[in-house]
């Protein structure tokens, strides 16, 4: 297996776990490790593409890095807002 393939794989297990973390109840999707190994995973991956390129494949790992990098943003966004205090009834 060439170093890429490797890297690669690493990339897909990174994604794969996050997801099933999710699935598990082990992790929330807006918390924040959800979306950096989501997009490590995605950056490893296209990394690999560089080597063994194939078009639909760095298309998604674009997007997923994208979408990724959205979430950490908005959790960056999130934790900075003071909580609203509880209302009185």
């Amino acid at each position: 297996m060439a170093w890429y393939d490797g890297i690669g794989s690493i990339g897909v297990a990174l994604i794969i776990l996050a997801y099933a973390a999710v699935q598990v109840r082990r992790m929330k999707p807006e918390q924040l490790s959800y979306s950096v190994m989501n997009m490590v995973g995605a950056t490893l991956i296209l990394i690999s593409l560089r080597y063994n390129f194939n078009l639909a494949s760095v298309i998604i790992e674009i997007f997923w890095i994208m979408i990724s990098l959205w979430g950490i943003v908005l959790w960056f966004k999130n934790r900075s807002q003071p909580s609203e205090p509880a209302s009185s009834p």
